[in-house]
């Protein structure tokens, strides 16, 4: 019987913010098929982005995303958190992979063989793709998070440490969705 080798790609986003979850995603793409523009989400605007999104989970063979909550980040430190969240995400597909290349220079535990390759973002697909989906799901969170909190702009900056971001910590101190485990968040 002819059994199919899935790969799965898993990147993460939202390790250097002071607010929010950590998110990570995992994507099997189909070997044989094409999707243009795929970048490291870095590279890409939010919009395009936003337009690869559907095309992505459309077309991948499976997609899953998996975040750590600001809790687990305080509990646990953010690199731990980032593991579980590719460690969900992971189990998350709705199909068994054969193994996982992991974007950066270490990768978590899995119920498979894996690989971490350094930026891997720009040199495998299914990464690139990853990516992608991550972001754009973190995106959106942060976004209903500024409707929660909106004296700490979260929609602009994604909870990342812009001086705007830090100046409202300063006036208002830190909200529920903020990473206390991080220096500016503790002051």
């Amino acid at each position: 019987m002819y059994h199919r080798e899935y790969l799965a790609g898993v990147d993460e986003v939202g390790r250097g913010p002071l607010a929010g979850a950590v998110f990570a995603a995992a994507v099997v793409l189909d070997p044989f098929g094409y999707i243009e523009g795929l970048r490291d989400s870095k590279q890409l605007t939010s919009k395009r982005r936003e337009a690869l999104d559907p095309i992505i989970r459309e077309r991948a063979i499976a997609y899953s995303i998996g975040r750590a909550d600001v809790a687990e980040i305080d509990e646990i430190n953010i690199l731990q958190a980032t593991f579980r969240a590719m460690q969900r995400a992971v189990k998350g597909l709705s199909v068994q992979v054969d193994f996982v290349l992991v974007d950066g220079n270490r990768a978590p535990e899995f119920d498979c063989d894996s690989e971490w390759v350094i930026k891997g973002d720009t040199k495998v697909d299914a990464i690139k793709a990853a990516s992608i989906i991550a972001k754009v799901a973190r995106d959106k969170e942060m976004v209903e998070l500024d409707k929660k909190y909106p004296e700490y702009g979260l929609a602009k900056h994604k909870g990342y440490a812009t001086a705007y971001h830090l100046q409202a910590l300063k006036t208002h101190g830190p909200s529920p969705v903020h990473r206390m485990s991080f220096a500016p968040c503790r002051q």
